[in-house]
């Protein structure tokens, strides 16, 4: 099944083609049964292929689309190399208050920043690539997988027989039904790496993290950008401190924010599109050249033949166990398909865990043991590890919480990023880290310090004697650690020390 990454005639575009699904590759020809089959060639569905066959075992991955899935082709990978060229021109822009002069008529070439972005992806293609997977031993087929009994999966015509199998179909973008906007069209996050035009005003519709981070790489690149949610605020999921700052950054960069409005039609209007909308009771539109949807991703359970191998599924994805294992004990499914946190790196460690489960009689692993970071990649950026404040309210959990500022920490203030902070939530009473959120330039890499203390169960205190350089942001968290460890000098051990401290006078 051939897919298409536009523009066709692009060598970047083509390179990518060549490596994750080659025109002229021909599939295996199966020779007898598999110890693990995977369906789905994305980050679950290559980490459990690689990982398998290292061990020794005999395995066949199947792909009816690219190999590397979402995140190299669509997602991860595209989108940060485009929020890396819009960071270059919001640089250069801001290039005055450290003295740099920056010529007038300065311009922005959307169609060199896009060149970047499919350079990018292809320079990365090879190590999710058909070739590299064949050289490790593993059966690469392309095609449709289907199920046609408990242990057998059938693609191109071909059956192929298995002790194990895994499901890794992954996710696509969530559609929401707005009377017009299929008619008109829209981009997603799958189509929106395929512009050779730059659209001079774009709608954004949803401001969870992916419609925050392409509206303010977008509107920094030159294009005017209108982002529209249901909610309140922008990152309705996000601590709301943390989506304040994000919120105030970009109406600072000139993005018009809509919210609180529901959409009601679209249609097209003069070779644009209008966008009607109710906000506060009253009824409004834009006009704009482009909208993308940006409002979440479905898992990826159709035409997979489910019913013929037991295996039970609902809208919401494969149904699994603690050991993401299927109502068929054979089968296993991994990633976005299966689990709720649809990020690259948890579909990576739900395919490893698949691996050890699968192959092996014990130990059993358990994906509720994980504990999982993200990122949102706007500038500042957005960290967070564990329990939010609101989680532990709902759940009768109490807590104490420890903060401090960015511009509280050197580094920040002499790189001029001190918009951002650090929260760090513990059992009440207690040291043990419960959770946190960092906002700051560069929060995606400081919040695996606190993931790293949480995994091996070091008390927010121990991180207070944790030497770090000087000076970076990492110093922020010694800075909270420190404010946790105030909270131990309790008036009885405050009292010791004074009478201590005259005793040695």
């Amino acid at each position: 099944m051939s897919i298409e990454i536009l523009p066709a005639d692009n060598p970047f575009n083509q390179k990518l083609i060549d490596n994750v699904q080659p025109k002229d590759w021909v599939n295996p020809t199966p020779n007898g049964k598999y110890n693990l089959v995977v369906i789905g060639g994305g980050s679950a569905g290559l980490v459990a292929a690689s990982g398998a066959s290292s061990l020794g075992a005999k395995v066949a991955i199947i792909e009816k689309g690219l190999l590397g899935g979402d995140c190299l082709n669509y997602g991860c990978v595209p989108s940060k190399g485009l929020i890396r060229a819009a960071k270059a021109a919001a640089g250069v822009a801001d290039a005055g208050r450290f003295g740099i002069n920056v010529p007038e008529g300065v311009t922005i070439d959307f169609n060199t920043a896009m060149g970047h972005v499919r350079k990018v992806r292809s320079d990365i293609a090879p190590h999710d690539s058909a070739q590299r997977y064949t050289d490790m031993g593993v059966d690469v087929y392309f095609g449709a997988a289907e199920f046609i009994g408990p242990n057998k999966v059938q693609v191109e015509g071909q059956t192929l027989e298995f002790s194990k199998a895994m499901i890794a179909t992954g996710s696509h973008p969530a559609h929401i039904p707005i009377p017009g906007l299929a008619e008109t069209g829209y981009l997603n996050n799958e189509s929106v790496f395929n512009l050779t035009e730059q659209p001079k005003t774009l709608a954004v519709i949803g401001a969870g993290p992916i419609g925050s981070e392409l509206s303010q790489a977008f509107q920094r690149l030159g294009t005017q950008v209108i982002l529209i949610d249901m909610a309140d605020h922008i990152l309705p999921r996000e601590d709301a401190d943390a989506a304040e700052i994000i919120q105030e950054q970009l109406i600072k960069e000139g993005i018009q924010l809509v919210l609180g409005a529901r959409t009601q039609n679209v249609s097209a209007k003069n070779g644009r599109k209008l966008i009607e909308y109710e906000q506060n009771g009253k009824n409004a539109s834009i006009e704009v050249d482009e909208i993308l949807l940006a409002v979440g991703r479905r898992p990826n359970v159709k035409g997979l033949g489910l019913e013929n191998a037991g295996v039970e599924y609902t809208k919401r994805g494969v149904s699994v166990n603690e050991q993401l294992q299927t109502t068929n004990p054979n089968i296993f499914a991994a990633g976005d398909v299966a689990v709720k946190y649809q990020f690259t790196h948890v579909a990576g460690h739900s395919g490893a865990i698949v691996v050890q489960n699968a192959l092996f009689p014990f130990p059993k692993r358990k994906f509720s043991d994980l504990i999982i970071p993200w990122v949102t990649y706007t500038q500042p950026e957005v960290a967070h590890v564990g329990m939010y404040a609101t989680e532990a309210a709902e759940e009768h959990i109490e807590i104490d919480t420890y903060s401090a500022k960015m511009k509280a920490v050197d580094r920040a203030v002499t790189d001029g990023e001190t918009d951002g902070f650090i929260k760090v939530h513990t059992a009440k009473g207690s040291g043990k880290i419960l959770g946190a959120t960092i906002v700051g330039a560069h929060a995606g890499e400081l919040i695996n310090e606190i993931t790293i203390a949480m995994k091996h169960k070091l008390s927010l205190g121990a991180l207070a004697s944790v030497i770090h350089p000087y000076p970076t942001e990492a110093e922020i968290i010694n800075k909270v650690a420190i404010e946790y460890n105030k909270t131990r000098l309790t008036p009885r051990i405050k009292g010791i020390m004074n009478w201590w401290m005259k005793r040695g006078r």
